[in-house]
Protein backbone atom coordinates (compact mmCIF):
# COMPACT_ATOMS: atom_id res chain seq x y z
CA UNK A 1 0.00 0.00 0.00
CA UNK A 2 1.70 3.27 -1.15
CA UNK A 3 1.57 6.29 0.91
CA UNK A 4 2.57 10.02 0.04
CA UNK A 5 6.19 10.21 1.68
CA UNK A 6 5.27 13.58 3.55
CA UNK A 7 1.87 12.03 4.75
CA UNK A 8 1.66 12.24 8.70
CA UNK A 9 1.55 9.53 10.95
CA UNK A 10 -1.93 9.15 13.22
CA UNK A 11 -0.63 7.55 16.29
CA UNK A 12 -3.81 6.68 18.52
CA UNK A 13 -3.41 5.78 21.84
CA UNK A 14 -6.45 3.93 23.03
CA UNK A 15 -8.22 4.15 26.71
CA UNK A 16 -10.82 6.10 29.07
CA UNK A 17 -10.19 9.75 30.07
CA UNK A 18 -10.67 10.40 33.97
CA UNK A 19 -8.10 10.54 36.59
CA UNK A 20 -10.08 7.23 37.88
CA UNK A 21 -8.68 5.17 34.83
CA UNK A 22 -5.05 6.65 34.26
CA UNK A 23 -4.01 4.01 35.99
CA UNK A 24 -6.09 0.85 34.53
CA UNK A 25 -4.36 -1.99 32.44
CA UNK A 26 -6.95 -0.49 29.26
CA UNK A 27 -5.28 2.61 30.09
CA UNK A 28 -1.63 1.46 28.23
CA UNK A 29 -2.25 3.21 25.33
CA UNK A 30 -2.62 6.42 26.76
CA UNK A 31 0.46 5.80 28.99
CA UNK A 32 1.90 5.13 26.18
CA UNK A 33 0.96 8.35 23.95
CA UNK A 34 1.76 10.39 26.71
CA UNK A 35 5.71 10.12 26.92
CA UNK A 36 5.71 10.17 23.22
CA UNK A 37 4.59 13.86 23.81
CA UNK A 38 7.29 14.06 26.79
CA UNK A 39 9.58 12.73 23.98
CA UNK A 40 8.94 15.36 21.13
CA UNK A 41 8.28 18.31 23.94
CA UNK A 42 4.86 18.71 23.02
CA UNK A 43 1.34 18.72 25.01
CA UNK A 44 -2.05 17.15 24.60
CA UNK A 45 -4.80 20.10 23.97
CA UNK A 46 -7.93 19.77 22.82
CA UNK A 47 -8.51 18.77 18.50
CA UNK A 48 -10.89 21.78 17.96
CA UNK A 49 -14.73 19.95 17.08
CA UNK A 50 -12.48 16.65 17.52
CA UNK A 51 -13.68 14.90 20.91
CA UNK A 52 -10.09 13.83 21.30
CA UNK A 53 -6.81 15.31 22.48
CA UNK A 54 -4.07 15.81 20.28
CA UNK A 55 -0.41 16.66 19.81
CA UNK A 56 1.42 17.66 16.27
CA UNK A 57 5.26 16.92 16.05
CA UNK A 58 8.10 14.89 14.36
CA UNK A 59 9.66 11.82 15.53
CA UNK A 60 12.92 10.59 14.55
CA UNK A 61 15.74 12.50 12.51
CA UNK A 62 15.98 16.16 13.40
CA UNK A 63 14.85 18.22 10.08
CA UNK A 64 12.57 17.10 6.87
CA UNK A 65 14.43 13.30 7.90
CA UNK A 66 11.64 13.35 10.74
CA UNK A 67 7.80 12.22 10.49
CA UNK A 68 5.43 14.46 10.88
CA UNK A 69 2.99 12.69 13.46
CA UNK A 70 -0.14 13.55 14.97
CA UNK A 71 -0.74 11.90 18.89
CA UNK A 72 -3.97 11.61 19.60
CA UNK A 73 -6.24 10.34 22.76
CA UNK A 74 -9.74 9.79 22.03
CA UNK A 75 -11.78 11.57 25.05
CA UNK A 76 -14.94 9.46 23.76
CA UNK A 77 -14.60 6.34 26.12
CA UNK A 78 -13.18 3.49 24.51
CA UNK A 79 -16.28 2.23 22.97
CA UNK A 80 -16.83 5.09 20.66
CA UNK A 81 -12.88 5.76 20.09
CA UNK A 82 -13.84 5.00 16.02
CA UNK A 83 -15.80 8.32 15.77
CA UNK A 84 -13.19 10.69 17.15
CA UNK A 85 -10.25 9.07 15.39
CA UNK A 86 -11.73 9.09 12.09
CA UNK A 87 -12.72 12.72 12.43
CA UNK A 88 -9.25 13.22 12.96
CA UNK A 89 -7.89 11.36 9.78
CA UNK A 90 -10.09 13.27 7.49
CA UNK A 91 -8.94 16.27 9.32
CA UNK A 92 -5.21 15.38 8.45
CA UNK A 93 -5.60 13.45 5.65
CA UNK A 94 -4.00 10.39 6.85
CA UNK A 95 -3.85 6.95 4.56
CA UNK A 96 -5.24 4.43 6.91
CA UNK A 97 -2.16 2.62 6.20
CA UNK A 98 -0.16 5.83 8.36
CA UNK A 99 -2.67 5.15 11.40
CA UNK A 100 -1.27 3.12 14.65
CA UNK A 101 -3.54 2.15 17.43
CA UNK A 102 -1.61 1.17 20.74
CA UNK A 103 -3.72 -1.01 23.08
CA UNK A 104 -3.53 -3.72 25.87
CA UNK A 105 -3.94 -7.17 24.62
CA UNK A 106 -5.53 -10.00 26.64
CA UNK A 107 -3.64 -12.82 24.66
CA UNK A 108 -0.15 -12.01 25.05
CA UNK A 109 1.94 -11.71 28.22
CA UNK A 110 2.13 -9.05 30.63
CA UNK A 111 4.62 -6.24 28.95
CA UNK A 112 5.41 -8.73 25.59
CA UNK A 113 5.09 -6.60 22.16
CA UNK A 114 3.71 -7.45 19.22
CA UNK A 115 3.19 -5.25 16.43
CA UNK A 116 1.36 -5.89 12.99
CA UNK A 117 -0.77 -3.95 10.62
CA UNK A 118 -4.89 -4.97 10.57
CA UNK A 119 -6.58 -8.25 11.59
CA UNK A 120 -9.78 -8.78 14.18
CA UNK A 121 -10.46 -6.55 17.21
CA UNK A 122 -10.23 -9.49 19.29
CA UNK A 123 -12.87 -8.58 21.39
CA UNK A 124 -11.26 -5.04 22.05
CA UNK A 125 -14.05 -2.49 22.34
CA UNK A 126 -11.73 0.19 20.92
CA UNK A 127 -10.53 -1.40 18.31
CA UNK A 128 -14.33 -2.86 17.21
CA UNK A 129 -15.05 0.70 16.92
CA UNK A 130 -12.10 2.07 14.58
CA UNK A 131 -12.66 -0.96 12.41
CA UNK A 132 -16.21 -0.05 12.13
CA UNK A 133 -15.58 3.53 11.28
CA UNK A 134 -12.78 2.93 9.07
CA UNK A 135 -11.74 -0.47 8.00
CA UNK A 136 -9.43 -3.03 10.07
CA UNK A 137 -6.31 -1.95 8.18
CA UNK A 138 -4.21 0.05 10.70
CA UNK A 139 -1.31 -0.74 12.56
CA UNK A 140 -1.57 -2.07 15.89
CA UNK A 141 1.12 -1.88 18.80
CA UNK A 142 0.03 -4.64 21.39
CA UNK A 143 0.75 -4.72 24.92
CA UNK A 144 0.03 -7.45 26.80
CA UNK A 145 -1.65 -7.63 29.76
CA UNK A 146 -2.10 -11.32 29.88
CA UNK A 147 -5.56 -12.85 30.90
CA UNK A 148 -7.43 -11.90 34.62
CA UNK A 149 -6.76 -14.48 37.21
CA UNK A 150 -9.13 -17.01 38.63
CA UNK A 151 -12.80 -16.12 37.71
CA UNK A 152 -12.21 -12.72 37.24
CA UNK A 153 -14.43 -10.79 34.73
CA UNK A 154 -12.33 -9.62 32.09
CA UNK A 155 -14.26 -6.52 32.13
CA UNK A 156 -13.67 -6.10 35.69
CA UNK A 157 -9.45 -6.86 34.91
CA UNK A 158 -8.57 -4.66 32.29
CA UNK A 159 -10.60 -1.76 34.38
CA UNK A 160 -8.20 -2.07 37.21
CA UNK A 161 -5.05 -0.29 37.82
CA UNK A 162 -1.72 -2.40 37.27
CA UNK A 163 -0.73 -4.56 40.29
CA UNK A 164 2.19 -3.37 42.29
CA UNK A 165 4.63 -6.16 40.91
CA UNK A 166 3.14 -5.41 37.37
CA UNK A 167 4.04 -1.45 38.27
CA UNK A 168 7.80 -2.29 39.12
CA UNK A 169 8.07 -3.15 35.24
CA UNK A 170 5.66 -0.57 34.03
CA UNK A 171 7.62 2.27 33.04
CA UNK A 172 10.40 -0.27 31.33
CA UNK A 173 7.58 -1.52 29.16
CA UNK A 174 5.82 1.53 28.26
CA UNK A 175 9.27 2.77 27.39
CA UNK A 176 9.89 0.16 25.05
CA UNK A 177 6.71 0.11 23.72
CA UNK A 178 7.37 3.92 22.96
CA UNK A 179 10.41 3.14 21.16
CA UNK A 180 8.67 0.51 18.94
CA UNK A 181 6.14 2.96 17.89
CA UNK A 182 9.07 5.75 16.56
CA UNK A 183 10.74 2.26 14.98
CA UNK A 184 7.78 1.56 12.99
CA UNK A 185 6.93 5.57 11.97
CA UNK A 186 10.99 5.83 11.13
CA UNK A 187 11.88 2.17 9.75
CA UNK A 188 8.88 0.49 8.68
CA UNK A 189 6.77 -2.52 10.02
CA UNK A 190 9.18 -5.66 9.24
CA UNK A 191 12.06 -3.30 10.83
CA UNK A 192 10.18 -3.33 13.67
CA UNK A 193 8.85 -6.32 14.32
CA UNK A 194 12.03 -7.89 14.38
CA UNK A 195 13.25 -5.99 16.64
CA UNK A 196 10.02 -5.66 19.08
CA UNK A 197 7.98 -8.56 18.60
CA UNK A 198 8.93 -11.08 21.56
Amino acid sequence: MSTPANAPWLIVGLGNPGPEYAMNRHNVGFMVVDLLAERIGGRFKRAGKAQAQVVEGRIGPPGPAGRRVVLVKPMSFMNLSGGPVNALRDFYKVPLGNIVAVHDELDIDYGTLRLKLGGGDNGHNGLKSMTKAMGADYHRVRFGIGRPPGRMQVADFVLKDFSSVERKELDFFVDRTADSVECLVTEGLERAQSAYNS
